[in-house]
């Protein structure tokens, strides 16, 4: 391996969008994640819906009403 090309392996901080902490090593030296072993779905046993960005009412809005639209033609 030649010398001084590759990047400095430090300890990362890594901080969820729950508030969960945790320290890991990268290149990064702070990380920030939507998702965690805290509050993942398949690690909690707990059911939730993770809507990123109002996709499900985005594709309600568009698509149910052009159900509707449809009925009132016919």
């Amino acid at each position: 391996m030649k010398p001084e090309i590759h990047p400095t392996y430090e300890i990362a901080r890594v901080s969820c969008s729950c508030g969960n902490v945790f320290e890991t090593r990268s290149t990064v030296s702070e990380l920030r994640s939507e998702l965690c072993n805290e509050c993942h779905p398949f690690f909690t046993g707990k059911q939730k819906l993770v809507d990123t960005g109002g996709r499900v009412e985005r594709f309600q809005r568009r698509y149910g009403e052009r159900k509707k639209s449809a009925d009132a033609q016919a």
